[in-house]
């Protein structure tokens, strides 16, 4: 079963600094036929001004990933870390038993296009953790790279505290992939950019898929612009 997530029919939000596309409730948007899927609680898409951002807030026991599409993002937290990722990199943050951060656009005259991403950890209070790195697009065309996972002796950049696989790829009009998804393991499928279809059902940029009871999924770019999506294989 495929329950399509339309991108029209998601949480929107206008803040002039910030522009928000919640996939489930959040924030100021809540509709209880969508608090997430298993473990995948937050799915926004966000555009942020010019030198605007999230300020010094806290967070706990969430498994927090961000992926820029466009622009620059900057990161500082509590923990000591700093940085800046751009589009083909990713950043991984456990907030564990508690961590400030603040995000904000690095640039001053470009807006930031990113993905933030909530997971529900498996267990609560562990010590928080930073990471970030890249993805080369040679490694996501027109395959699944293995973003984070719950397994430690997966080859994965970010060994995250839930059992999901979490997968990027890039894949041009035509071209096909298939993920076979264990015996009662749900998926969800995020497109970033362009259109694919999924099982013969089309999802344009912006929509969503939550996947029940399929064992094959089986992805074909859909559009003349690449196809850039997020996969999550979910316990």
């Amino acid at each position: 079963m495929i329950a399509i997530r339309k991108s029209a029919d998601c949480g929107h939000a206008d803040h002039g600094w910030l522009l928000a596309k919640h996939s489930f409730s959040f924030a100021n948007y809540f509709d209880r036929r969508f608090m997430g899927f298993r473990a995948l609680r937050v799915i926004n898409e966000d555009v942020v001004q010019p030198g605007q951002g999230f300020g010094a807030h806290a967070h706990n026991d969430m498994e927090i990933i961000t992926y820029v599409l466009e622009g620059a993002l900057e990161h500082k937290d509590s923990m000591g870390n700093r940085g800046v990722i751009r589009p083909g990199e990713v950043q991984y943050m456990s907030a564990g038993s508690g961590v400030r951060h603040s995000e904000f656009n690095h640039s001053k005259t470009e807006p930031v296009h990113l993905l933030q991403i909530w997971l529900r950890p498996s267990e609560e209070g562990v010590t928080p953790r930073y990471a970030d790195a890249k993805l080369p697009d040679a490694e996501r065309r027109g395959k699944l790279k293995l973003v984070a996972t719950g397994k430690p002796d997966a080859n994965g950049p970010f060994q995250i505290h839930q059992d999901v696989d979490l997968y990027a790829s890039l894949l041009p009009q035509g071209q096909k992939l298939e993920h076979k998804l264990a015996e009662g393991r749900g998926a969800y499928l995020q497109v970033a950019r362009g259109a694919v279809t999924l099982n013969g059902q089309r999802l344009e940029q912006g929509d969503g898929a939550a996947i029940e009871a399929e064992s094959v999924l089986k992805i074909e770019g859909a559009s003349e612009q690449e196809a850039e999506f997020l996969l999550f294989d979910l316990n």
